[in-house]
C-alpha cells in the first residue's frame, strides 16, 4: 500500500520467501518466474497493480501455496494446474484480469478451498464437475466470464457455500435439484445466461436465502409452490424467462422481501392482493399476460410503469386502459365524487380532531410522541403498542448507553426494545449529551440497518420519539454471556457449549472487519454485548459505539474519545486514541480467555493486573491447573488449552502480532474437529461440534 512503481525484481524473487505481500502500488511487467521456486512460499498477494503477462507456470508446484490473490492487473494466459499441488491451498482471488482458457481439472480436487473468485475475465469451457462440490468452498465468484455447459449435480457436496455468482456467462440446462439441500446458502445469482427447465421446487428449503436473481434466462413453468418458506429472502428477480401460471399469493407472506421482479414473462391471472402486505422498494410485473383490477395500493399513477404491457390489467392507473374505458373510469369517479365530497370533508374534520386529541392524550400520559419510525423488515406491530410495554417490570438490563425492555407483542412475539438514556447536562465526558445519544443512536441504526449475519442480533426497526430513542432488536432468550458466565448460571456452560460461543462470535466479528463494505470495527467487544439465543448460538449485539472504517484512511481513525469498557480496551487505543480491527481482535481475545478461567475481566483479586495480565502472570508462575475454570471437565483440557492458545495471541500487547479475525476463524475451525468425546457426571456425552472442517487448516 504504497508509491512502488517498476517491476518486481529477480532477485526478490529469487529468495527463500515464504509469504510476498505488494498488493496496492503501481508495480507493472511480469512476475517474475523464479517466484515460484521458493520452497516455503504460502501466500502471494500482488493485487491492485498494473502486472501484466501470465502467471508463473509452476506456481505451486514447488511448495504449499495458501492463498493467491492478484486481482486488479492486466494478467492474461492460462490457470497454472500446479496452484493446489500442496493440498493446502484456500484463497484463490483472480478477478478482474485477463485469463483465458479452462478451469484446470487438478482445482476440483482441490478440498481445502475455501473462497474462490474468478469474475471479470475470458475464462471458458465447461466447469469441472467436482469444482461445483468443493466441501469448504464458501465463496464461489466466476461472474462475467464465458463458462459453457451444466450446473453439476455434485454441487450438493458444496455444503460450506454461502454465496454462488455465476451470473453473465454461457451456461445452459437445468439447476440441479441438489441446490435445495445448501442449507447455508444466502446469495444465489445465476443471472444473464441460458438456463432452462424449471425452478427446482427443492430451493423454497434454502431458509437462509436472501438474494435469487435469476433474470435473463430461458427458465420455464411455474414459480414453486412452498416460496413462502424464504423468510429471508429480500431479491427476487425471475424477469426475462418464460415463466407461466397465476403470481403465487403466498409471495405477499414473505416477511422481508422488498425487491420483485417478475417482468417479461408470460403470468397470467390476477395480481394477488397480498402484494400490498409487502414494504417493497422496487416493483415490476410489466410486459406479462396479468388481467382483473390492479390493487389499490397500486393504483396510483406512480406505479404505472410497474404493470406496462398488460392488455387484460384494467383499473384506475392512467394509461393501463383503452381509452373508452379510461373515459368510464373518469365518469364513474366524478359521480362518486360529487356524492360523497360533503360527507368526505365532514369526516376529514373529524379525524383530524381524533388524531389531534389522541396525540395529546398520549403525550401527557406517557409523555412521548412518536415523531420518526424507520423499520428494516416486514412488522407485525406498531409503535404505539411498543410504547405501551415500556415499564420497569420489564427491564431485562441496563447499559452505558441505555435500558433493555422485554416486551411479548399481541401477536405473541417477543422482542427487546433498547431505549436509550435521556439526558439534559453534559455526559461524563464532557460532551452535550443531546449530540452524544444522537451520534449513538444514528451510528447503531446506520450500522445494524444495513448488516446481516447470523452471528450479527437483527435489528428490526428503530423510533425516534423526540425527547427519547428506541431500538427494536429480535430478543436473545438465554440473554448476554457475561451474564450466563458471572451470575451463578455458569453450569449451563460446559466446554462445548462455550467453545460454539467463541466461533459463533468469531465469525460475527469477521464478518464485520472482512465483508462488511466499508469494514465496521464495533470498539465495544465484550461478554455482555454477546447475546445467545435458545440454542446458545451466539450473536455480537450493541453497535452505540461501532466506526466504519473508510478504505481512504487505511482501517485507521483517530477517536475523539475512548470507547468500550474497562478490562476490554486495547493497550495502544487506551493511549493513542488509534481504532482499527486489531483493538476488536484484543477485546475479543478478552472474551476468550473470560470462557476459559471463568473470571471477569476486572477481577478485585488480580490488583491491579487486568484478566489478561493475570493470565500471563499466573501461567508463567503457577502453570494451567491455575488458570482454567475449575467446574470445567477436566477430559477437556488439551482442547481448552489450544483455544487459551489463541486467546493469548489475540491479546498480544503489539497489534501487529495479533491474528486477523478471519484467520482466528480459520483457527477454531480446525480445533472444532479435534472436540474430544467426554461424559460428564449426568451422563451426557460431547461429541465433535463440527465434523466437517479442514484440521489442516490451524498453522
Amino acid at each position: 500500500m504504497n508509491g512502488l512503481t517498476g517491476t518486481i525484481p529477480d532477485e526478490l524473487c529469487e529468495l527463500p520467501l515464504e509469504s510476498l505481500n505488494l498488493y496496492e502500488n503501481q508495480l507493472d511487467g511480469l512476475i517474475p518466474e523464479s517466484i515460484a521456486k521458493s520452497p516455503n512460499l504460502y501466500e502471494l498477494r500482488l493485487f491492485e497493480n498494473q502486472l501484466s503477462g501470465s502467471l508463473p507456470s509452476e506456481l505451486g508446484k514447488n511448495s504449499a501455496l495458501q492463498t493467491l490473490d492478484v486481482s486488479h492487473n492486466n494478467l492474461s494466459g492460462e490457470i497454472p494446474e500446479h496452484l493446489c499441488q500442496g493440498g493446502v491451498l484456500e484463497e484463490l482471488v483472480l478477478i478482474y484480469n485477463s485469463f483465458s482458457g479452462n478451469i484446470p481439472e487438478s482445482l476440483g480436487k482441490c478440498q481445502s478451498l475455501m473462497r474462490i473468485r474468478m469474475r471479470g475475465n475470458q475464462l471458458s469451457g465447461e466447469v469441472p464437475a467436482d469444482f461445483w462440490g468443493l466441501p469448504h468452498v464458501y465463496l464461489l465468484d466466476l461472474d462475467s466470464n464465458a463458462f459453457l455447459g451444466n450446473i453439476s449435480n455434485k454441487i450438493l457436496g458444496a455444503k460450506n457455500l454461502s454465496t454462488l455468482s455465476i451470473s453473465k456467462n454461457k451456461l445452459s440446462g437445468s439447476i440441479p435439484n441438489e441446490t435445495g439441500s445448501l442449507k447455508n446458502l444466502i446469495e444465489l445469482s445465476a443471472h444473464d445466461n441460458y438456463l432452462g427447465g424449471e425452478i427446482p421446487s427443492s430451493l423454497v428449503h434454502l431458509g437462509l436465502l436472501g438474494k435469487l436473481d435469476l433474470s435473463n434466462n430461458q427458465l420455464s413453468g411455474e414459480i414453486p409452490r412452498g416460496i413462502r418458506h424464504l423468510k429471508q429472502l429480500n431479491e427476487l428477480n425471475l424477469a426475462n424467462n418464460r415463466l407461466s401460471g397465476e403470481i403465487p399469493d403466498e409471495i405477499g407472506s414473505m416477511p422481508v422481501l422488498n425487491y420483485l421482479d417478475l417482468s417479461q414473462n408470460s403470468f397470467s391471472g390476477n395480481i394477488p392482493s397480498s402484494l400490498q402486505n409487502l414494504k417493497l422498494n422496487m416493483l415490476n410485473l410489466s410486459n406479462n399476460q396479468l388481467s382483473g383490477e390492479v390493487p389499490s395500493l397500486f393504483a396510483k399513477g406512480v406505479y404505472r410503469d410497474s404493470f406496462l404491457g398488460n392488455p387484460g390489467l384494467c383499473g384506475y392507473v392512467a394509461g393501463l386502459c383503452n381509452p373508452k374505458g379510461e373515459k368510464r373510469n373518469r365518469v364513474f369517479l366524478w359521480i362518486l365524487s360529487s356524492i360523497f365530497a360533503i360527507a368526505g370533508i365532514v369526516f376529514l374534520v373529524g379525524v383530524v380532531w381524533f388524531v389531534w386529541k389522541y396525540k395529546n392524550v398520549k403525550k401527557m400520559n406517557k409523555g412521548v410522541t412518536m415523531t420518526k419510525w424507520t423499520s428494516f423488515h416486514k412488522l407485525g406491530f406498531s409503535e404505539f403498542e411498543i410504547s405501551d410495554c415500556l415499564k420497569e417490570a420489564n427491564v431485562i438490563g441496563r447499559g452505558a448507553s441505555g435500558k433493555v425492555y422485554k416486551v411479548v407483542l399481541s401477536n405473541g412475539e417477543i422482542v427487546a426494545v433498547k431505549k436509550l438514556w435521556e439526558r439534559s447536562d453534559k455526559n461524563e465526558n464532557g460532551f452535550s449529551s443531546m449530540d452524544s445519544e444522537k451520534d449513538e443512536f444514528e451510528i447503531e441504526v446506520e450500522t445494524l440497518g444495513k448488516v446481516r449475519h447470523k452471528n450479527i442480533v437483527r435489528l428490526w426497526c428503530c423510533c425516534n420519539t423526540g425527547s427519547s430513542k428506541l431500538l427494536v432488536y429480535e430478543y436473545m432468550p438465554n440473554g448476554s454471556l457475561g451474564d450466563l458466565l458471572h451470575i451463578n448460571k455458569s453450569k449451563l456452560l460446559n466446554w462445548p457449549t462455550r467453545f460454539k460461543i467463541v466461533l459463533d462470535a468469531a465469525e460475527g466479528l469477521s464478518y464485520l472487519h472482512h465483508d462488511c463494505v466499508p469494514s465496521i470495527v464495533h470498539r465495544d467487544v465484550k461478554s455482555n454485548n454477546i447475546l445467545l439465543d435458545e440454542d446458545f448460538g451466539a450473536k455480537i449485539s450493541d453497535f452505540g459505539v461501532a466506526k466504519i472504517v473508510k478504505t481512504v484512511n487505511r482501517g485507521v481513525e483517530s477517536m475523539s474519545v475512548i470507547a468500550g469498557s474497562c478490562g476490554y480496551i486495547a493497550p495502544e487505543y487506551a493511549y493513542t486514541l488509534r481504532v482499527n480491527e486489531k483493538s476488536d481482535i484484543y477485546s475479543f481475545g478478552v472474551v476468550i480467555l473470560e470462557l476459559v478461567t471463568g473470571r471477569t475481566p476486572t477481577d478485585p483479586d488480580f490488583g491491579e493486573k487486568d484478566l489478561a495480565m493475570w493470565v500471563y502472570t499466573t501461567l508463567d508462575q503457577k502453570g494451567i491447573d491455575n488458570v482454567v475454570d475449575p467446574s470445567l471437565n477436566s477430559g477437556f483440557k488439551e482442547h481448552i488449552c489450544r483455544v487459551l492458545d489463541i486467546g493469548l495471541l489475540c491479546t498480544s500487547s503489539l497489534p501487529i502480532n495479533r491474528p486477523s479475525m478471519r484467520r482466528v476463524v480459520k483457527m477454531l475451525q480446525a480445533l472444532a474437529n479435534n472436540m474430544p468425546i467426554v461424559a460428564e457426571k449426568d451422563g451426557k456425552i460431547f461429541p465433535s461440534l463440527y465434523n466437517d472442517c479442514d484440521q489442516e487448516s490451524m498453522a
